[in-house]
């Protein structure tokens, strides 16, 4: 239903100026407003789409002349500066045939016609004039910055035959993909299972792992689905509004949200502006967040405060209590790997979740017995004790867990980089948050948490291959069975210490030389012929990784190529197509044309007909088994299109094929056209969706655990609704009120006619994607895999803390902000008590800190902003957050240098001196300190700097900054007016990987020394000691273990992972 936002008295003004009406447009109303401006002229949100063949808009330089018309033509597409892929819609000239700019598209149900500055900049990425617009290949040695223009003839020639060459050989696991963000659903996984080959590699360990891993051990999904727009209360353990996932689309509706009364608590060391917005704003010493959640779970068990009719019918909470009387909550007799929680006995939230003390009593096979487990088990975590922690004040703990608790199902709440990635155990947070979720009975509820797989739809794809039957163990080593995802971060480590090789190496949209950590060591493997035989540079434009290919291959931008898109920004489920908008103009002008090549500047190909082109160059004859995958249904012998292919798709999106018939087109048209499509409008309780007589036929029971499995897979949970106390399962009210998963099918019928639903003796429902079919408290997954100690959620203390005599801390105050939106951060008040409180870890003459190098600006992307003038016009520095009181004991003003060491090496950068940061806590930004060596092609000139880089010794590196930014010449006339000549520091160079042993997340955090800059160091300088950052990489490596799986697997079967392969394949005999 739409509202009425209050007016700002920016908009209060306005309207008493009559520069707009009194009556403003509810949010959420329809596109078109009838207001008319101070000419009479009526304003519009956006062009009608009978308009957009034909948009007329007056040149911008004559105004207020209405004197030179410009016809243009809008065609949509989808943004890839984020993972949102928000609508955009591009205007062409129809006059030049040339993109003059981006908008938002309104037909696109996730971001409904609005868009963040990264969209519209999508304009600077296809004009940039350093952009790569040919193919082209080294010439000398690898990374030596010479190359040569090639043919795409012959680089398909050259790489199908050597990947040809080495399918022959049976050397598979030789062929990688690695990709960073794909920003497509399904394309590149046909190819690689039709080359049979388990190639695939993500960036996902650096990005979000440790959060998947929580959230999967609970409900099978790897990630959520907040409901913000319908909540009552909001919990972001991140700077989410502004600069997360799924940032656009979810900041309208976290807006929206508060808009309708909900309350928001912001855990983060430093105020962002989500934090700055906030009615809570909980700075929390990094690390310590899940001992928070905790406390919140303390304060509504013990305040009798949860929805024990969720719990009863949903949470696994029978094998939890079998478990406690078997002991499989006893610590694992080989230790944990990591150190032990219970080693710090002067704090009681340190004591291990697995203590014996339950395990005694007789709490029989009751969810009384239950709850009465779980006040126990988190007894240590009282608000007091967390927040000698936490170094927030108690009371306010208190609050945040009320609020939660007043919500109930619709306490919303989300984590996804931030503590989760940051720290070793980081995994535990998001598998705490979901404790509170289970206990307030808000997964799946309106208002609540969706898993995130309910809100994501899942095309169908036109002739799938079979999964590969092999495990390529340079991807998935058997030292992280729990693993979400590949880990990627540690393959150059993988490679120069002998465990394997790679012959065919592709890299799309994915910079790990700059965005990973460790980026010298990926230089030493990159520039190794022995390791990887040939590297070959996806990429649209230069980038740090793409100088040491061997070829550089020029791939469109988002608007110059086709991909299928959908994600789970709120309750429904859309569909986008991203294509090439030039060739859709082109194509409704009545032209046709070849392929993408033709419309697209210079020779930039797209991804999808390339790897077609590929697959055919690799099996010419078809001898291989893999052309058939890629040949065409309706031209049987020609290859396969990229039109077939998505028709194919978009003739089977449910209801896309009617609506299309209304406006007389055909599904692919209508995408053509409109650009996305929206499947379902919302879907709440899908877990209680009754399931068919088709999807039971031939399902068996278990009849301890009422869990259906049919063909030896998991499909639903048979619930048995009586009385609680009797062992069975009762039926909750909101169950009855609900309609499963907005089919307006009830769970239950009235066949009496009497009005009183009667409650069936059992119910067969779809459940979760665990094991159990239920919510996952405790995790057999856990004790199966050698990870028993931390089989339910508890609080890993992170690899920051380390015990030592005495604290930079000492002493210091708990803060919290509390204070009413309205009133904006200077009418916030500051909780603060006294408090002997230490963050245990940190000091060593006040220098050493905790860094935190992992938050985003709204404005910049990882790598790709580089080439987007405006964005880097916004933000072209990130220098170190520091508290003033750190500031003051170090004599330091900003704008300051600061060397900061960390465990292999230092970089230098200014600093800006803020109260919006945690006492004992520095920030930097990861989004810039881009390069490039003298003898590298022109690159990302807006905001890169020209570096000199040494190799001083072997393994000794050092980086320092010739000059950075600075007007150049080229076709647009703005980089003569580059004003900024300072890029940004690279810091992510200088960090050490460190791999949880359990998620295999690279946990960002580091701890680091800061000091004033020596005499000799200047902004940007970079050293590096890659012997030592193995060594690192070792010890952390001794954090492992090497479980075998139930049955000899290498990885769960439930557990999800990207190009499944065959189930032969997860035994370690079983795939070759």
């Amino acid at each position: 239903m739409p509202y009425k936002p209050k007016r700002s008295w920016v908009e209060n003004a306005a309207v008493s100026l009559g520069l707009i009406r009194a009556g403003s447009e509810a949010v959420g109303g329809p596109a078109r407003s009838n207001d008319t401006g101070r000419a009479g002229l009526p304003l519009a949100r956006f062009p009608t789409p009978d308009q957009w063949d034909d948009f007329v808009e007056f040149d911008a330089h004559e105004w207020p002349r209405r004197a030179v018309p410009r016809h243009y033509r809008l065609a949509p597409t989808t943004c890839f500066n984020c993972e949102s892929a928000c609508g955009l819609l591009a205007y062409i000239d129809k006059e030049t045939g040339e993109i003059r700019k981006f908008e938002g598209n309104p037909a696109h149900p996730g971001s409904r016609g609005k868009n963040c500055a990264k969209g519209p900049a999508t304009i600077n990425q296809i004009n940039d004039p350093d952009r790569i617009l040919a193919p082209l290949k080294r010439v000398g040695p690898r990374g030596g910055g010479k190359w040569q223009e090639v043919s795409w003839d012959e680089v398909l020639a050259d790489i199908g035959g050597r990947i040809r060459k080495a399918l022959q050989e049976d050397r598979r696991d030789e062929i990688v993909y690695h990709v960073g963000r794909p920003g497509a659903e399904g394309f590149i996984d046909r190819v690689l299972r039709a080359w049979g080959v388990d190639g695939h590699n993500s960036h996902t360990n650096i990005c979000s792992s440790g959060a998947r891993l929580g959230y999967a051990l609970w409900s099978g999904y790897d990630r959520p689905s907040p409901d913000y727009a319908n909540a009552r209360f909001i919990l972001a353990l991140n700077a989410h509004l502004e600069s997360g996932h799924y940032f656009n689309p979810h900041a309208q509706r976290i807006s929206e949200g508060l808009a309708r009364g909900a309350k928001m608590a912001v855990v983060d060391p430093r105020l962002s502006n989500t934090a700055s917005l906030a009615t809570y704003w909980l700075p929390t010493r990094p690390g310590t967040e899940a001992a928070l959640v905790l406390a919140m779970a303390h304060v509504i068990l013990n305040e009798d405060l949860y929805d024990k009719a969720f719990i009863e019918r949903w949470v696994n909470w029978r094998e939890t209590l079998a478990a406690a009387a078997d002991g499989r909550l006893r610590p694992g007799a080989r230790g944990t790997g990591l150190r032990p929680v219970s080693a710090r006995v002067e704090n009681p939230c340190k004591q291990s979740p697995v203590e014996d003390r339950c395990h005694s009593q007789d709490l029989g096979d009751t969810i009384e017995g239950f709850i009465a487990l779980l006040k126990d088990r988190y007894a240590p975590f009282t608000p007091d004790a967390v927040a000698e922690e936490c170094g927030v004040p108690a009371e306010q703990i208190v609050k945040i867990a009320r609020l939660a608790a007043e919500a109930g199902s619709r306490f919303c709440s989300h984590t996804w980089r931030g503590a989760a990635s940051a720290h070793l155990g980081g995994w535990q947070v998001s598998r705490c948050l979901m404790l509170l979720h289970a206990l307030t009975g808000s997964v799946g509820t309106e208002g609540g948490c969706l898993p995130a797989g309910w809100n994501k739809y899942k095309a169908s794809l036109i002739n799938v291959p079979p999964p590969q039957n092999h495990w390529n163990e340079l991807h998935w080593p058997r030292e992280f069975p729990l693993t979400h995802y590949e880990m990627s971060f540690l393959l150059p480590h993988f490679l120069l210490e002998g465990r394997g090789k790679i012959d065919v190496y592709f890299t799309r949209v994915f910079n790990p030389v700059w965005t990973y950590p460790d980026g010298f060591t990926w230089i030493q493997a990159l520039r190794d012929e022995s390791k990887i035989g040939l590297s070959i540079a996806l990429t649209p434009t230069w980038n740090e990784t793409a100088f040491f290919a061997d070829y550089v291959l020029p791939m469109g931008h988002g608007p110059e190529r086709h991909d299928l898109n959908t994600y789970e920004t709120h309750s429904g489920t859309w569909i986008a197509f991203r294509q090439p908008v030039l060739r859709a103009a082109v194509r409704a002008e009545g032209r046709q044309i070849r392929d993408t090549r033709d419309t697209n500047p210079g020779k930039v190909w797209e991804e999808d007909e390339f790897w077609i082109a590929l697959t055919w160059a690799i099996d010419p004859d078809g001898s291989l088994g893999i052309r058939k995958y890629f040949e065409s249904a309706k031209s049987p012998g020609t290859m396969l299109s990229v039109d077939e292919y998505y028709e194919y798709a978009f003739d089977r999106v449910p209801g896309l094929k009617e609506t299309a018939a209304q406006a007389g087109l055909s599904p692919l048209d209508y995408m053509r056209k409109f650009g996305a499509f929206e499947v379902k409008k919302r879907e709440y309780e899908r877990h209680e969706r009754r399931l068919s007589e088709k999807e039971l036929e031939g399902a068996a029971t278990d009849p301890a655990t009422g869990v259906l499995t049919k063909a030896g897979h998991v499909v639903g949970v048979v619930l048995r609704n009586v009385a609680a106390g009797t062992g069975k399962m009762p039926v909750p009210p909101a169950t009855l009120r609900t309609n499963l998963g907005g089919t307006g099918v009830s769970p239950v019928s009235d066949a009496s006619g009497t009005g009183k639903m009667p409650i069936p003796p059992e119910v067969a429902v779809e459940g979760f994607a665990t094991p159990s079919r239920r919510l996952e408290f405790f995790s057999q997954t856990m004790v199966d895999w050698g990870w028993g100690e931390y089989a339910i959620p508890w609080y890993i203390p992170s690899h920051i803390w380390e015990e030592r005599a005495g604290s930079r801390e000492q002493g210091r105050e708990k803060t919290g902000i509390e204070g009413s939106r309205d009133q904006g951060i200077e009418g916030r008040q500051t909780a603060a008590s006294g408090s002997n409180s230490s963050f245990s870890s940190l000091q060593s003459s006040f220098l050493e800190m905790c860094l935190l190098p992992t938050f985003r600006l709204p404005t910049l992307i990882h790598t790709r902003s580089g080439s987007a003038k405006w964005l880097n016009e916004i933000s072209q520095r990130n220098p170190i957050w520091i508290h003033t009181s750190d500031a003051a004991e170090l004599k330091l003003h900003t704008g300051d240098l600061v060397r900061v060491n960390t465990e292999i090496g230092y970089f230098v950068d200014r600093v800006w001196v803020t109260e919006g940061i945690r006492p004992g806590v520095v920030a930097c930004s990861h989004h810039l300190g881009r390069w490039r060596r003298p003898q590298d092609p022109p690159a990302s000139r807006w905001s890169g700097s020209v570096v000199q880089i040494d190799e001083l010794e072997a393994g000794k590196w050092r980086m320092r900054q010739i000059s950075g930014p600075q007007p150049f010449e080229s076709p647009d006339p703005d980089s003569r007016r580059i004003w900024w000549r300072d890029g940004g520091v690279h810091q992510n160079i200088t960090f050490p990987v460190h791999p949880d042993p359990i998620s295999g997340m690279h946990c960002w955090h580091q701890r680091v020394t800061v000091e004033r800059a020596k005499r000799e160091d200047q902004s940007g300088d970079v050293f590096v000691d890659t012997a030592r950052s193995m060594q690192v990489y070792r010890e952390w490596m001794k954090k492992t273990r090497w479980p075998v799986g139930p049955g000899g697997l290498r990885r769960p079967l439930w557990l999800g992972r990207p190009l499944r392969p065959t189930d032969a394949a997860y035994k370690i005999d079983g795939g070759r």
